[in-house]
């Protein structure tokens, strides 16, 4: 609460022009690093849609919180976000595990806030490759570079269908 007294501000309450600033440069800092992880994962389609109800909140710790059903385990977008979330000019991942990451809980520091990944009834990226999807463009162009190998006989249930 600011105060008033007389109708004039009291010294000290109200932030001056520097003590503005450094309250505000850590949420800055919060907010670009929760920037970096979403448009590291937004480079990601075919793990985005693999996941279910992706939200995220910030905890009371001021850290983030990123949780999804289904989709890739946790260990695995964490791996992927340490990989992805880099700066151009700077030499190092901004992004490191900040404790151990199983399939349904990970931590990550980036840019030192920390994030806490998790995982409701994951299948994995190795169980969502290998499922059949019309959204996936490798089994649909399997499916095209298969009926352009189809040998020039006619199959035995063409036959019967006279087709």
């Amino acid at each position: 609460m600011r105060g008033f007294r007389g109708g004039r501000e009291e010294p000290g309450l109200l932030p001056g022009p520097e003590e503005h600033d450094e309250a505000r440069t850590p949420n800055a800092r919060r907010y670009e690093a929760l920037g970096r992880v979403m448009a590291a994962l937004a480079g990601e389609a075919e793990m985005l849609e693999a996941c279910r109800d992706l939200a995220w909140w910030r905890g009371s710790d001021h850290s983030w919180h990123v949780e999804w059903r289904d989709g890739p385990h946790a260990s695995e977008v964490a791996a992927l976000l340490v990989e992805r979330v880099h700066e151009p000019g700077h030499p190092g991942p901004l992004a490191g595990a900040a404790g151990p990451a199983t399939a349904s809980t990970a931590s990550l520091d980036v840019m030192g806030v920390s994030f806490v990944l998790r995982a409701i009834d994951p299948l994995g990226m190795g169980r969502l490759r290998a499922r059949p999807g019309l959204w996936r463009m490798s089994a649909t162009l399997d499916r095209t570079v298969a009926a352009a190998r189809r040998p020039a006989s006619r199959q035995h249930w063409e036959e019967l269908l006279g087709g």
